[in-house]
């Protein structure tokens, strides 16, 4: 759910390694290998949903991988994307949840915030509020 595929091609005339989204066209990072590509690919896949949840859009999950590479979003990240994207879902904003959950607004803007460290039991509470549970897959 939240491992997002990637495409890497090497650009001859540069040297460089491009990585794509196919799930978001609009997201590619580059890297003087393929290792760095991936690894500039996460930056750039947290820094597109930042903006995604500041402008209250929705974040598109991931398609399937079919063999493709994948890079995958830190817990704490996918965490708040699911509790963003299930507050938009519910029609629920960020006073109601603060009320539901009886804290500040404020608090609110740090459990959605990707740049803020957030206690994952945080995440949880504010989730199983809109009937989602956080469940967390090892490979």
């Amino acid at each position: 759910m939240f491992v997002y595929p990637t495409t890497i091609e090497h650009d001859a005339e540069t040297g460089q390694f491009i990585v794509e989204f196919p799930d978001l066209p609009a997201v590619y990072s580059v890297g003087d290998s393929a290792e760095e590509a991936l690894l500039n690919a996460a930056d750039a896949l947290e820094t597109a949903f930042f903006y995604l949840v500041q402008e209250r859009k929705p974040v598109p999950l991931a398609s399937s991988l079919n063999g493709r590479n994948g890079v995958t979003l830190p817990v704490l990240v996918a965490g708040k994307v699911a509790l963003h994207n299930a507050m938009i879902a519910n029609g629920v904003r960020k006073a109601d949840l603060a009320r539901q959950l009886n804290i500040a607004p404020t608090l609110v803007d740090r459990l959605l915030s990707l740049k803020h460290k957030t206690r994952i039991e945080q995440i949880e509470t504010a989730l199983a509020l809109l009937g989602k549970k956080l469940v967390v897959d090892i490979s």
